[in-house]
């Protein structure tokens, strides 16, 4: 079972490439981070940690593609993912060739984590409709997984239209597509269909949800076994981690606080202590 990190990575939290230096020497074998493309002020969408003002780091979020792109140059080893992209407010040709070219950068050590969204006021100001924020993201992950296959890519849906086109360059190695979000049928059909693994947050129920989603691969005549779930969030312990690795989970992803250098670098040694212990 690999570990991970993921921090909340602004222009005042420490810098993604000397963190992913950090979490390499130390052992851990990814880091991710999230995006969110601005936060309009009309707030008309509640903070979803249920708190009453959202915190500062969602307005200051830096591009993950760009902010990976330099963590890449940088090491050799560790996997680098956005925890979570969000396609829908994204278009799909400019995003499929940045990825191909990140992954290439990368030497196919990226991955794209995605998610649906839940700022009502962030995907309004990109034309998308929270009630079809799903099939949103879904057309543009499935005309940028065209794009990246074979010579000619070509996707034809109803929100997303892409001609019969060349794009170059194409991903070395296939990027692998995870889905964030709470388990259900919903769910289920969008990890099914266009995903190489799920992201749960947190980890209550997953010991029930897990073979839910492996018989739902296999009903679709995947591979269950080859089936990524990354939980993202939990506080580490020794107990849990043994308990994740019980139950199937092939990654857990610790959280590190947005924040500077000086905060940063203490719990990311007590992790790595964590960690070391774990794999002994």
């Amino acid at each position: 079972m690999r570990v991970g990190a993921t921090i909340f990575a602004t222009d005042q939290s420490m810098d993604v490439s000397s963190l992913a230096i950090a979490a390499e020497e130390r052992g851990f074998d990814s880091i991710w981070i999230p995006e969110h493309t601005h936060i309009p002020i009309s707030r008309k969408t509640a903070p979803p940690t249920g708190e009453d003002e959202l915190a500062e780091e969602y307005k200051r979020s830096l591009d993950p593609l760009i902010a990976l792109a330099a963590a890449a140059a940088v090491t050799t080893r560790i996997h680098l993912g956005t925890g979570v992209m969000l396609p829908a407010q994204r278009d799909p040709i400019v995003t499929a060739k940045a990825i191909a070219t990140l992954a290439n950068l990368a030497n196919g050590r990226f991955e794209l984590g995605i998610g649906f969204g839940w700022n009502v006021d962030e995907m309004e100001d990109h034309g998308v409709n929270y009630s079809e924020r799903r099939e949103h993201c879904r057309e543009h992950v499935l005309a940028m997984q065209s794009l990246w296959s074979g010579d000619v890519g070509e996707f034809h849906g109803e929100f997303v239209n892409v001609s019969a086109s060349w794009s170059w360059p194409k991903p070395q190695q296939k990027v692998p597509v995870l889905i964030g979000g709470g388990a259900g049928p919903k769910m289920f059909r969008h990890l099914t269909e266009y995903a190489d693994g799920w992201i749960p947050i947190g980890g209550a129920g997953l010991a029930e949800s897990i073979p839910l989603y492996r018989q739902a691969l296999e009903k679709a005549g995947r591979d269950p076994e080859a089936a990524r779930i990354v939980p993202f969030g939990s506080l580490p312990t020794i107990e849990k981690l043994e308990h994740f690795r019980t139950i199937g989970v092939t990654e857990v992803v610790f959280r590190i606080p947005s924040a500077g250098e000086s905060e940063v670098m203490p719990i990311l040694d007590q992790q790595a202590d964590l960690l070391e212990k774990f794999r002994r």
